[in-house]
């Protein structure tokens, strides 16, 4: 049997030590755990998330009672039933914390009691048993760190890597060179939020660093290691300029310098170069790099299927960012991915800054065949969805 007898919501820690809300859903047959993450680089258009005390009571008093009964097999029915008791479009009154975290639950309850692996609970339309190419976080700045670079995240990229496994150990080793790189000069090793090095080096020097690391491990590996970058633009955006430690550049500049880079350093993705409300500005860089890069919508789309269809419309973006807690179920989640790959946009599934030790990430992105994953590189919250990543690709 498969209907919902029993939702629990409980406090947890994540990452950075907060609170945040974990989920039981239970049937007859089947039981399912999850945790919503938090961000700290938040786009201005996201759902919001509530204090966790206030989102677990909220959603105990109006969600929770109308989830009795109904069936954990069908996602859209549980997902709309924490809609139509939210009543609001970005679920403010139950808080998407504790949305996410019982969507998230009720899809592992709903797989577990018909007896099949998540992802392909999650794969719906799509194949399900392809294994995404981790993006790993190597060196961090912006809202993630102080002190260190103004672009938030350069990632290695592993993009000729064998398989997941491989593209595993290729961004560890990556990260631990950066270490050895930094050491070697003399530079302190601080981390920030999601375990990357965090150094007190300007973005100029952390290009050369990053670019010196996958070079080098790529050879010792023999595969390519490309590198990437998460700009976080609307952090750096002050009264219609991108302001850097050193440098104000215009829009035009701000385009200019990301199409630099791309073809310098023969760029693998770039997410949020610029504003998140420049629709139009992004489509003159995406035009200009589309057939090098990915370019990546975070804040821009923010998991949001009215944002995206604005952003195919004009032509925006090639690839879009997905967060389930930045819309609050995973229908949502999936209704994006599926409207970006209509209209060739490609997902990349993604953690936040703070994360638990939860999964449904991994699987979510091996049942929408995504060619990307976003988990970081090191880290128990990190390395748990890297781990599942490998036990779903030995299952396939």
């Amino acid at each position: 049997m498969t209907h919902i007898t029993d939702v629990t919501l409980r406090r947890v820690l994540d990452s950075r030590g907060n609170t945040t809300v974990e989920a039981d859903v239970s049937t007859p047959d089947g039981f399912g755990r999850a945790a919503a993450p938090s961000g700290a680089s938040t786009g201005e258009h996201e759902a919001i998330e509530l204090d966790a005390a206030e989102a677990i009571e909220n959603a105990e008093e109006k969600a929770i009672p109308h989830l009795e009964g109904v069936d954990a097999t069908d996602q859209r029915a549980v997902d709309a039933t924490l809609r139509e008791a939210d009543g609001t479009k970005n679920f403010s009154e139950i808080g998407a914390n504790a949305a996410v975290a019982t969507s998230m639950a009720a899809a592992k309850a709903g797989a577990d009691s018909i007896g099949i692996p998540l992802y392909r609970h999650l794969g719906g339309t799509f194949r399900g048993n392809t294994t995404p190419t981790p993006l790993g976080n190597v060196i961090g700045g912006g809202e993630h760190a102080a002190e260190a670079t103004n672009i938030q995240e350069f990632l290695s990229v592993p993009v000729g890597a064998p398989s997941v496994e491989a593209a595993v150990l290729a961004n560890a080793r990556v990260h631990d060179h950066i270490k050895e790189l930094l050491q070697a000069e003399g530079i302190p090793t601080n981390k920030g939020d999601e375990g990357a090095w965090a150094p007190p080096i300007g973005d100029a020097t952390a290009f050369d660093i990053v670019d010196d690391a996958t070079t080098t491990v790529g050879d010792e590996l023999g595969f390519e290691i490309g590198f990437g970058l998460d700009m976080a633009a609307a952090e750096l955006h002050e009264d219609g300029e991108y302001v850097y430690d050193d440098d104000v550049k215009s829009t035009e500049e701000q385009i200019e310098f990301v199409a630099e880079m791309v073809h310098e350093y023969g760029l693998k993705y770039v997410e949020d170069p610029l504003d998140e409300n420049d629709f139009e500005e992004w489509a003159k860089l995406t035009d200009q790099v589309r057939d090098r890069t990915l370019i990546c919508g975070d804040d821009l789309f923010v998991t949001n299927v009215s944002r995206l269809q604005e952003g195919i419309d004009k032509g925006s973006a090639n690839s879009i960012l997905i967060k389930p807690n930045q819309i609050g179920t995973l229908t949502d989640s999936i209704d994006a991915i599926e409207l970006g790959a209509e209209h060739g946009i490609e997902s990349v599934i993604s953690h936040r800054s703070g994360e638990t030790e939860d999964t449904t990430i991994a699987h979510l992105a091996v049942g929408s065949d995504a060619p990307f994953i976003k988990t970081g590189t090191v880290g128990g919250e990190r390395t748990a969805k890297l781990n599942e990543l490998m036990r779903i690709e030995g299952q396939a």
